[in-house]
């Protein structure tokens, strides 16, 4: 245990780079500390607009336990409060990227220290290393994947990005609480300013130290410091760039290239950005040709069944709203017209503050095919059952003959080729 094996010597010999050392990784740190609590909050909001405790289902997750704490019913004020949140949420988790790369890289040698464990703190370390290093792989590597809408890890994205973010975050809280004095001495070991006009032709390894990162045999610089760190502000720019205009929208988004392709049905007042098409889901003509009909049931066991032509006959109103999904990307506002939710919740006997409803797709199959909705996305005024978009009728695409649309809400919980919906109390029938 006292001296390395032979592989192992070899094994360090490999890690040769000069720009290897305490204070580079801690610069990659730093900015890590202030970007991934950024990304578990926004992560948080978005848990918490799925409004998770309103019923099992809109949120699936099993045995979540505390982890799934209540938040806060999520509000329909601003409109646009989701679509930030998740515009920032990828956006800065794709840009912290090559960061994280980089930041791994930094600590390569790491792995072959000798012996693998040296005390108790130091074996915790370890631990939290490989939930920390294994953890952050997951998360990025689920949340890019789903981006793409590219599901081929096994499972659902939405438990498994949920129990991947809590061993991720715990594993970061300590490692920064073992290692947080230590990065802040090597911060202060060298001048930024210095490092940042420091030519490859002068650039020296850093002093050897007990953190292992210094190579004992280090080779003729090939980069400064200053190019690494542009090197990666570049790689990171560059993303921002291919990214950021799915949320943003107007003519940055024929920049997101990282943005789903293939999901904007043309143009026209239908020509706006999918998820899942009607025949991806599996409708059929008839499920939502003239014989569709709208079933809406009130607690008290009131029901009334309508068509659509008796759907347009009702008092209709107005919205314009975006559609913002948990991908990142985003609609700009789109002009709906429908009925009030709270006005069909008054049909069956909820005239006065009309309670949550349960929302029935017709899709036979396929996530999110019902969703809860609070009372107070019921109750606001913007919240409709869309029947026409931009003054046409909704294409089948975008969830004819009916659709529901509410401010603020997930994508997803704007539910598409609307058959039921239940207000009050539906546990029993959930």
């Amino acid at each position: 245990m006292s001296h390395p094996p032979r592989t192992h010597r070899d094994r360090r010999a490999l890690w040769r780079s000069p720009l290897r050392g305490p204070w580079l990784t801690s610069v990659f740190g730093v900015i890590l500390l202030f970007g991934l609590p950024v990304l578990f909050v926004t992560g948080l909001l978005s848990y918490a607009a799925y409004n998770p405790d309103l019923s099992p289902v809109n949120d699936e997750t099993p045995d979540k336990g505390l982890l799934g704490f209540y938040l806060f019913t999520w509000p329909t004020n601003p409109s646009w409060l989701y679509r930030v949140n998740q515009g920032v949420h990828v956006t800065l988790g794709i840009v912290l990227v090559p960061v994280l790369l980089a930041k791994l890289w930094s600590v390569i040698p790491k792995l072959f220290t000798w012996p693998p464990v040296r005390s108790v703190g130091h074996g915790l370390e370890r631990l939290s290393l490989l939930a920390l290093v294994g953890g952050g792989l997951f998360e990025f590597a689920t949340g890019v994947l789903n981006v793409q809408l590219d599901y081929i890890f096994p499972g659902s994205f939405y438990p498994l990005h949920f129990y991947g973010a809590w061993i991720f975050i715990a594993a970061l809280v300590v490692h920064v609480a073992l290692r947080f004095p230590a990065m802040v001495r090597a911060l202060r070991s060298r001048d930024l300013r210095a490092e940042l006009r420091t030519r490859a032709r002068d650039t020296k390894p850093e002093p050897p130290d007990e953190t292992g990162l210094v190579s004992p045999q280090p080779a003729a610089p090939t980069m400064s410091r200053r190019g690494a760190l542009a090197m990666v502000g570049t790689g990171s720019f560059a993303l921002l760039v291919v990214t950021a205009g799915q949320s943003i929208g107007g003519p940055l988004r024929e920049t997101a290239v990282l943005a789903p392709h293939g999901r904007n049905p043309g143009s026209g007042p239908n020509g706006f950005q999918i998820n899942k098409t009607a025949m991806a889901v599996g409708l059929r003509a008839r499920d939502i040709g003239p014989d569709w009909r709208l079933t809406v049931r009130g607690a008290t066991g009131r029901e009334t069944v309508l068509t659509r032509e008796q759907l347009l006959r009702l008092p209709r109103h107005g919205a314009a709203l975006p559609i913002a999904c948990v991908e990142g990307w985003s609609t700009t506002d789109q002009r709906w017209d429908g009925v009030r939710l709270a006005d069909l919740a008054a049909l069956v006997g909820h005239t006065d503050r009309p309670p949550r409803v349960l929302v029935e797709s017709v899709q036979r199959h396929g996530s999110f095919r019902r969703v809860v909705l609070s009372d107070v996305q019921v109750r606001d005024p913007r919240s409709l059952l869309a029947l026409r978009v931009n003054g046409a009728d909704l294409s089948p695409d975008h969830g004819y003959p009916a659709r529901v649309i509410v401010p603020g809400a997930p994508g997803v919980h704007n539910t598409k080729w609307v058959g039921r919906l239940t207000f009050g109390d539906f546990e029993e029938n959930a």
